[in-house]
């Protein structure tokens, strides 16, 4: 289904298959990521039944997800934020299944998809926009860097609304799962992962212990006797 033009302020998320490089050095398995990020993408926007419309373009290892927005007052704010948010968490759960993990980040501002003369075999579909290349840039090169399976939303050019919406919406489960951590200044954190805010901290412990066990288990290599 083609996407129609847009030009206007929104929220404009980019995902990544984690360890995509690392992928490619198995044909299959290279296959297998993209194959299950194009088919969980289409279907899950396809089927989507929110106010707030998410439209999305999937291209080599990654996907491009952002908001059709027809107002902006604050309850289109709050339906924005919660339709794309619901979006990855559904396409993240579908990656998981498949032992795949992404990293997605999440900024505002402008965008615009125009769509271009089409040829057989080609598509080109320019995107222009702070949006798109602050949540690229946040991907790729972020401070601190993002970790596989994290979806985070940049703070910097965010509206008082959003803010608001963000820090003051509690009664609502999406946004109970978004948490600021610390030694981050520049993100919110979105944990899809969990069904419940309890379980953030649990989720945050495990995690960095899984990290501690792969740091331990290249030392234990490198300690390998090898003489």
């Amino acid at each position: 289904m083609p996407i129609n033009n847009y030009d206007g302020d929104t929220l404009v998320a980019f995902l990544d298959i984690s360890g995509f490089k690392e992928l490619m050095r198995n044909e299959e398995n290279a296959w297998k990521a993209l194959n299950r990020l194009y088919q969980s993408g289409y279907e899950i926007l396809r089927n989507q039944n929110s106010e707030c419309r998410v439209e999305g373009i999937f291209i080599s290892d990654s996907g491009v997800l952002f908001v059709r927005r027809n107002n902006q007052t604050i309850t289109s704010t709050s339906e924005s934020i919660k339709s794309l948010l619901l979006m990855i968490k559904n396409i993240n759960e579908k990656m998981r299944e498949n032992d795949f993990m992404l990293t997605t980040s999440i900024a505002y501002g402008k965008f615009r998809y125009q769509e271009r003369i089409e040829f057989e075999g080609i598509e080109k579909n320019p995107i222009y926009g702070n949006a798109y290349v602050s949540a690229f840039l946040d991907n790729e090169n972020g401070k601190p860097k993002i970790q596989h399976g994290q979806c985070r939303i940049v703070k910097k050019n965010l509206p008082n609304n959003i803010i608001r919406t963000i820090e003051q919406s509690q009664d609502n489960e999406i946004f109970r799962m978004i948490r600021k951590r610390k030694g981050d200044n520049k993100h919110y954190y979105y944990y899809w992962m969990v069904n419940d805010p309890s379980e953030i901290e649990r989720f945050e412990r495990d995690y960095k212990d899984a990290y501690n066990l792969k740091y331990a288990g290249m030392l234990k290599a490198l300690k390998g006797d090898y003489h």
